[in-house]
This record gives C-alpha cells, sequence and structure tokens, in this order.
C-alpha cells in the first residue's frame, strides 16, 4: 500500500532542493554579472601613467615660490636654483580615466650603464633590478601641495621641490644632477573616485645631445589596490 504521506514528504523535500540548486545558480550567476559589471567600471576609471611624446607642445610650469621653467615633451625638469631643487616630468595618460596625482618620492638611484664594467658594477646593476621589481611603500610618498589633473588620453605634467636642507634624498639627488646621473622618481596617483592607487617609476636622463636637458621614460607599474598581473 502507497505511503502517500512519504510520497508528499519525499515530494516536498524534492521540490526544495530543486529550488536551493536553482537560487545558489541564480546567486553564482548575478555575482559574476555584478563582477563584470564593476571591472568595467574600474576600467573606464583607470588611469596609467607614460611620459608625453616627444612631439607634444612644450609646457609652461610656475612653481608656488614663482619660479617658472620650460618642459618640453617627454621631458623633465631638474634644476638647483638658490637651495631650491625643482622637479617636474612631462606625462601623458594613456589610461581611460583622469588620473590624480597624490604623491611622489625620490626612489633608488639607477647605476651608470657600461658596456666594459667590472663583476662590481654588474652586481650593482643586478640589486638596481631587484628593487626596480619591489615595489615602494604608498606610506612613504610626500603628498602634492595641490592635486593635479592629467586627464585621459592627453597631457599632463607633475611638478614638485625639494626645499627642506634636511631631505633624507637632497645630497644625492644634488650630486645626481651635477654629474649628469640618472634619478629615479615614483610618483602615486588613482582615479577620481580616490580608488585604483598606482605607483609608477619613472627614470630622468640627461639628454645625451643637449648637455643640461633631461628626458624622462617609465620602467614600472604596481597596482596598490588589486592584485598584481605579474605572477
Amino acid at each position: 500500500m502507497t505511503d502517500w504521506s512519504t510520497v508528499s514528504s519525499l515530494a516536498t523535500a524534492g521540490g526544495t532542493l530543486v529550488l536551493a540548486v536553482a537560487t545558489f545558480s541564480s546567486v553564482r550567476s548575478a555575482n559574476r554579472s555584478a563582477r563584470t559589471t564593476e571591472r568595467a567600471l574600474q576600467i573606464g576609471l583607470r588611469p596609467v601613467l607614460f611620459p608625453s611624446r616627444p612631439q607634444a607642445p612644450t609646457q609652461i610650469l610656475r612653481w608656488g615660490d614663482d619660479h617658472w621653467a620650460k618642459l618640453p615633451g617627454a621631458g623633465a625638469v631638474l634644476q638647483d636654483t638658490n637651495d631650491v631643487i625643482y622637479l617636474a616630468m612631462s606625462l601623458r595618460n594613456v589610461g581611460s580615466g583622469i588620473a590624480v596625482l597624490r604623491g611622489w618620492q625620490i626612489g633608488p638611484d639607477a647605476p651608470t650603464i657600461d658596456h666594459n664594467a667590472d663583476l662590481a658594477t654588474m652586481n650593482a646593476m643586478m640589486a638596481f633590478s631587484a628593487q626596480v621589481m619591489t615595489p615602494p611603500d604608498g606610506a612613504e610618498f610626500r603628498p602634492q601641495t595641490v592635486d593635479l589633473y592629467v586627464p585621459p588620453g592627453d597631457d599632463g605634467w607633475w611638478l614638485a621641490a625639494i626645499r627642506d636642507p634636511e631631505h633624507p634624498d637632497r645630497a644625492r639627488t644634488l650630486a645626481n644632477v651635477a654629474a649628469g646621473q640618472p634619478v629615479t622618481i615614483d610618483l602615486l596617483y588613482g582615479d577620481q573616485e580616490g580608488g585604483q592607487r598606482t605607483i609608477s617609476r619613472f627614470i630622468v636622463n640627461q639628454n645625451p645631445a643637449k648637455e643640461h636637458e633631461w628626458i624622462c621614460t617609465v620602467v614600472r607599474h604596481w597596482y596598490l589596490d588589486r592584485q598584481d598581473p605579474r605572477p
């Protein structure tokens, strides 16, 4: 004889299981859709800074103490005037969102490249390469006095100055500028919402064709608010 009570219970349990599976699948699908939407939004806001093109227009910069300088495309400013070191770089935002510059620091010194280098110099170059691979601490950056903006797909600039005689990087920056040696500059920036914090490392080199003229290149990007795409 059929136990209709048991059949009813089993049917109810089966229906509940099917509903749970459907709900779980729906939630997973909704989560994937939300993550996809969030990623698309982030891509639309993401800034990425590079040096501007060499043919970019020359920009006229003014610091807060009324110091002025010309900044050519792909160029940089490293000037020691009246005990103040003025720093600037011509930038281009190749990302799809506005870049808001938040802070900066002087990075590790790049070794001088010598094709006839001895073992000690080669070891120094390898040590620098290891430093380049290590992301800087964002908490140690010097904040910008004012926010600097670089529009997406357009040119802009970064500028700062070392005024403190006790600044920890003052002496070696002055020595590098006087000797025409490269200066490493790390920039901290993000999108207009305050997210997607990024550190880009630039190397400023003296133009071999023109003394006292400097050009900049970018060598590394670190993403502080998401997983690094590198293994």
